[in-house]
């Protein structure tokens, strides 16, 4: 039977972030097809972790910097080793390629971190953000690791882009495979007139999400509440910290709830979900999540990148304040610009994340990358340059800090 290994440095929590669906989702794509499954973490498991145990998932526990992974892993002897993010191909990609060099490695990018760091640099520095901003030390990790790996799961459709035209990777070492989800069942859906106030939603441990919020409590809402003085914003999120609790303004409509125990619930009861987001990367669940409940969404381009369809959007797509503003209004009011808004969400749905499809199209990949792996890493000369022993950088420097561990602690 063949074997996936997922190495992460969190728990799957579907219910606090983006990354944590996407990850149970790519779990359920390889159940599906008959794998056994491993998820190996280097992180303590936190109450609102998912029981993996109960979808037939293998749990492990694995230390960075510590050869007792090496034997482990070599018995274990996986057909795919997926690595969550760049961060870990680089604490463990080395290892599982000298113990296990037969498996197919692929790295799941969740989002574009040197796009999302570069587009936060030029925010806070009050400047237009352009292609050149992107070279600078993270994106050299992580296009590194990208070439290292057999094969790179993309979310974004324009992050793809942005790799092949500002860094030269070739298409195949990147397969697109953005959320997967199934049909909208509508019928639960509830309609304009039983539904009030905003919603806003998202992860506080993402930068975006509390730079999002911060940026409504002192820009926008103060305006939509002139025009609206009845209406309020709720504000979701999990990891709340103290500088998220001080955004609590109930006088105004502000109303910070913290962790939302169903995502889906709080923002199927709201008119409108609010996410201006000024920054950022990756696809956004909490739009998911809104199409699927038939809520429409304001947000800005950033926000909307890489998931309306032929430029449509469920709802508005607006950089300008004001323009952000006015939209809110007229959307909160305006019910036939609602129903059309709704209606364009289920069509986004149906055409850019049919599971069926893009299961289809991983799996056809798939085939083809495991019957030719050799010559595919004969063609990849940038990864196999990157693992030529002058450039092992993370290797030895993974050595060198568990010998002064030994040392330290005999």
């Amino acid at each position: 039977m063949e074997r996936l290994l997922i190495l992460s440095n969190v728990h799957v929590e579907p219910n606090s972030s983006a990354a944590g669906r996407r990850m149970l989702q790519l779990i359920r794509l390889f159940l599906e097809k008959g794998f056994e499954v491993t998820y190996a973490t280097t992180f303590g498991k936190s109450e609102f972790a998912i029981d993996l145990r109960s979808l037939g998932v293998d749990t492990a526990d694995v230390q960075v910097n510590d050869s007792s992974f090496d034997p482990w892993v070599r018995q274990l002897d996986p057909t795919i080793v997926l690595f969550d993010r760049f961060m870990v191909e680089e604490q463990f990609g080395w290892r599982v390629r000298q113990q296990c060099p037969e498996a197919v490695r692929i790295l799941d990018t969740e989002d574009l971190h040197c796009l999302r760091y570069a587009r936060q640099a030029a925010l806070e520095a009050g400047k237009e953000f352009h292609d050149d901003d992107l070279v600078r030390d993270i994106a050299f990790r992580e296009v590194a690791s990208i070439l290292r790996s057999d094969l790179s799961l993309m979310i974004s459709s324009v992050e793809m882009a942005i790799l092949q035209r500002v860094f030269g990777v070739g298409d195949r070492l990147l397969q697109y495979l953005p959320f997967l989800e199934d049909d909208v069942n509508a019928d639960d859906w509830i309609s304009f007139h039983d539904r009030k106030h905003f919603v806003t939603i998202g992860n506080f441990m993402h930068a975006p999400n509390f730079d999002g919020v911060f940026f409504l409590k002192q820009a926008i809402w103060p305006r939509i509440r002139e025009s609206l003085p009845d209406a309020e914003l709720h504000v979701y999120g999990a990891f709340a910290n103290q500088r998220v609790k001080e955004l609590h303004d109930p006088k105004h409509g502000l109303i910070i709830q913290g962790r939302a125990e169903n995502a889906s619930e709080v923002v199927g009861k709201a008119r409108v979900l609010l996410a201006p987001l000024r920054f950022g990367a990756g696809l956004k669940g909490k739009f998911i999540d809104a199409m699927h409940v038939g809520t429409p969404i304001i947000t800005t381009s950033i926000g909307a990148e890489g998931m309306s369809v032929d430029g449509s959007w469920s709802g508005f797509v607006e950089d300008d304040e004001a323009r952000i503003v006015r939209a809110a209004v007229s959307l909160y009011q305006n019910e036939e610009e609602w129903n059309r808004a709704q209606e364009l969400g289920w069509s986004i749905l149906r055409k850019n994340f049919d599971r069926n499809a893009h299961s289809l199209l991983f799996w056809n990949r798939w085939k083809h990358l495991r019957a030719e792996l050799d010559g595919h890493r004969n063609r990849n000369f940038m990864g196999q340059m990157l693992w030529h022993h002058s450039l092992r950088s993370t290797e030895f420097m993974s050595k060198w800090i568990e010998a002064k561990n030994k040392k330290i602690n005999p």
